[in-house]
């Protein structure tokens, strides 16, 4: 059964994207990093955000420009929006509630992880329970303004159990499992 995980690059002072979504911070911290070359390996589907799905990219630009980490990943993705495109678009599939696009990604993604890719999908995972795990990439930066890792007022506390940490030159890396 697959897990639901959150993986996300973080500023030190809790941003995952710039001023209106910006994500131009990110390049230069976008680097050989095992643990993001073992987790992509174990992705079997990706539940994206509208706004993640059609936003920045740190890659503009460049080849990798509009491709899931860069290129290093391809299969299905799951797009949880309540304004599908008219035209569709490949390995893509646009769905209008969270807990059907949940179940899609999880039959898609077999028994490995569905990555969730974007701050309010992945605020509404967790506010509905559906996140099993975390996994973070502390870039050393303060970014100074942007769209917080998780900024929901009224907010509750979630248990989160450490199951490991690492360094690289570019990113501390933390992986929680949620505790339920």
């Amino acid at each position: 059964m697959a897990k639901m995980l959150y993986s996300v690059s973080m500023s030190l002072d809790g941003f995952i994207a710039g001023p209106g979504g910006d994500m131009s911070w990110l390049t230069p911290y976008i680097g050989p990093n095992p643990v993001v070359t073992d987790v992509i390996e174990r992705i079997g589907a990706l539940l994206v955000g509208k706004r993640t799905f059609g936003g920045d990219d740190p890659h503009r630009g460049t080849e990798k420009e509009g491709k899931p980490f860069g290129g290093g990943w391809e299969g299905p993705q799951f797009v949880l929006t309540h304004h599908a495109p008219a035209d569709p678009v490949p390995g893509v599939t646009f769905v209008d509630d969270l807990q059907k696009a949940v179940a899609a990604a999880k039959e898609a993604a077999g028994d490995k992880y569905v990555n969730i890719l974007g701050a309010e999908v992945a605020r509404q995972c967790l506010t509905a329970g559906l996140v099993d795990e975390l996994l973070v990439f502390i870039a050393p930066l303060l970014l100074g303004d942007g769209v917080r890792l998780f900024d929901h007022a009224g907010g509750h506390k979630v248990r989160l159990e450490r199951l490991s940490q690492s360094e690289t030159p570019l990113a501390t890396n933390l992986w929680f499992r949620v505790v339920r």
